[in-house]
C-alpha cells in the first residue's frame, strides 16, 4: 500500500464521517432541503457551503500549477466544456437525488447499515454505472484516466 493509497483511504473515511456527522446519510435531511415550499431544512446548504469553500482553495492552487504532494501533476478535466450531454447527466442526477434523497457518497455510507433503501439505491447506482460504461462511456470522464495523469503536451 502506497502513501497515495493511505491518503485516499483516509480522505474517504474523513468524508464518510463528515457525511454522518452532518446528517447527510439521512435522506429526510436532503428531502427537507429540497422542500423549499414547506418545512425547509438549511443543513444541507451549510454542508455544501463548507465543501465549496474547501474546494475553492484547492482548485485555485491546482489552477496555478502547484504540484500535488503525492502525484506528478494535477488531474484536471481534459474537456471542461459544458455540453448538452453533461447538462442532461446533471439533471438526471438531480432528479434521482430529489426522488431518493441519496447521492452516491451518503448512499455508500448508509449502505453500511445494511438497511434496505440505501442497499437498493447502491445496487441501482452500480447498475446505472455499468449501463453507462457499456453504452455511453466518455473517455475524458473515466476514473481510469485520473489514476495516472497523462503527460502535459
Amino acid at each position: 500500500m502506497t502513501a497515495r493509497d493511505v491518503v485516499a483511504a483516509g480522505s474517504g473515511l474523513l468524508f464518510a464521517l463528515g457525511l454522518g456527522v452532518a446528517g447527510m446519510t439521512n435522506p429526510h435531511n436532503v428531502l427537507g432541503f429540497l422542500d423549499v415550499g414547506g418545512a425547509w431544512d438549511p443543513s444541507l446548504a451549510l454542508v455544501m457551503g463548507g465543501a465549496i469553500a474547501v474546494h475553492f482553495w484547492i482548485a485555485r492552487r491546482a489552477a496555478r500549477g502547484a504540484r500535488p504532494l503525492l502525484a506528478s501533476q494535477n488531474a484536471l478535466p481534459e474537456n471542461p466544456v459544458i455540453s448538452a450531454r453533461r447538462l442532461a447527466g446533471a439533471a438526471i442526477f438531480g432528479v434521482g437525488w430529489g426522488v431518493a434523497g441519496f447521492c452516491p457518497g451518503p448512499a455508500l455510507v448508509s449502505a453500511a447499515s445494511l438497511a434496505l433503501p440505501p442497499l437498493v439505491f447502491v445496487a441501482a447506482m452500480i447498475a446505472g454505472m455499468r449501463v453507462h460504461r457499456r453504452y455511453f462511456d466518455d473517455p475524458g470522464c473515466s476514473p481510469d484516466r485520473l489514476s495516472e495523469p497523462s503527460p502535459a503536451p
